[in-house]
């Protein structure tokens, strides 16, 4: 039985949907974009291929975590501002919890997550994004020139692996899609549920620049480490682009030379990190609660957690409201058709860097992913029961 079948609009809904993704997403957030994709899109029909791809394609362009952007519109569309939230919590509080914990040094993730296991859990993830590229191929690049699109992406940002190859991809896809789609080649345009007027974007957006400049200056004339520590993480969710493997050398920079967190601390727990699922951004929860100076533990943990995601949903609750009138305008349809196109080079890419490179290093490695990926394709199997026998079966290969 589908969503379709039984509507359940309800922010508890939309919680304990995203909790069982935050259970079991792991992969990192090309990964997370593809479980999105195959539970929100196929299994649960709550909005179909092109409305979902267009909402990627506006997260790619913002600063962030995008998979955890796209988790928060999701949300949005489905139950507004109380959706969002229960979205976010439900998809980031099981790493948050964890990486709190490791901080306290309880050894979870040693014993929980043997070698082998989590190679599998990687593994796993190749065939989950592999199942997205496939799907989201087939529908959004349908013809040679969007597939060209693709094609040409992907051997981009293959060959200059930066967040600015990214945009610059896929504002160059926009600009060809301008050029060489026609309005009628795109198909009718999918509406997206808008929960958000135009004035309370602009509401959200102006927030978002109050607490980027305001934030700085609070921590330059008052002496409050609590403080300081927002400000530190609020900035790094506002002005990363490129997701969390991007935002580490930031947070590094900002906290390690200065006293915050211990060096050996900081590289223990970005370890940890790559080792639950959910968002890496959640990796703000272990440095809040092992801070030096100021808030620590549970407390500052929730301080981190809160101030670095918070321009997330600043950003999407502001600019999605604007992004639906555009979207809706005959060029602008036919450069989000080539920016989608490029959007499905981008996630092929990372299905061969950092997906596939860091799952796949043997011939059994090879097998069990193909086995993954028939039993997501053909089988229909469920995602957390592929993941779940891929740890399995990963830790007797090991």
């Amino acid at each position: 039985m589908t969503d379709s079948d039984t509507p359940d609009r309800s922010a508890w809904a939309v919680f304990w949907a995203f909790l069982r993704l935050g259970l079991t997403s792991f992969g990192g957030p090309v990964a997370h974009l593809a479980y999105f994709r195959e539970e929100f899109v196929n299994r649960r029909r709550w909005l179909g291929d092109q409305a979902y791809a267009d909402t990627v394609a506006l997260c790619q362009f913002l600063p962030g975590p995008a998979s955890s952007q796209v988790g928060m519109a999701l949300g949005l569309y489905r139950a507004g501002y109380r959706g969002a939230f229960a979205a976010w919590v439900g998809f980031t509080l099981p790493s948050a919890v964890l990486l709190i914990l490791f901080a306290y040094g309880v050894g979870v993730y040693d014993e929980a997550l043997a070698s082998g296991a989590l190679q599998g859990l990687k593994i796993a993830a190749v065939a989950v994004v592999a199942q997205a590229v496939w799907g989201m191929a087939r529908q959004l690049c349908p013809d040679a020139l969007r597939v060209t699109f693709m094609a040409l992406t992907a051997a981009i940002v293959l060959l200059l692996p930066t967040a600015w190859a990214q945009v610059g991809c896929l504002l160059l896809a926009g600009v060809a899609g301008v050029r060489w789609l026609p309005a009628g080649q795109v198909g009718a345009l999918e509406p997206m549920p808008q929960r958000v007027g135009r004035r309370a974007g602009m509401v959200w957006l102006a927030l978002f620049f109050v607490g980027l400049l305001g934030l700085p200056l609070l921590a330059l004339h008052v002496s409050s480490p609590a403080l300081q520590m927002a400000d530190a993480f609020y900035r790094a969710g506002s002005l990363v682009f490129g997701g969390g493997h991007v935002v580490l050398p930031l947070l590094q920079a900002q906290l390690v030379p200065t006293g915050w967190v211990d060096k050996d601390v900081f590289l223990a727990g970005y370890g940890a990190a790559q080792a639950v699922p959910g968002p890496l951004f959640t990796f703000a929860a272990f440095l809040g609660a092992s801070s030096l100076q100021g808030p620590s533990g549970w407390s500052g943990g929730l301080l981190a957690l809160i101030a670095i995601f918070l321009p997330s949903f600043l950003l999407v609750a502001g600019v999605l409201p604007f992004w639906e009138s555009l979207r809706s305008h005959a060029r602008a349809r036919s450069a989000l058709a080539g920016v989608n196109a490029a959007v499905v080079g981008l996630l092929l890419a990372a299905l061969y860097q950092p997906v596939w490179t860091s799952a796949i290093l043997g011939v059994g490695h090879v097998v069990l992913a193909l086995l993954a990926w028939v039993a997501l394709m053909f089988w229909r199997w469920p995602p957390w029961l592929v993941v779940l026998a891929c740890a399995v079966a990963g830790g007797l290969l090991w």
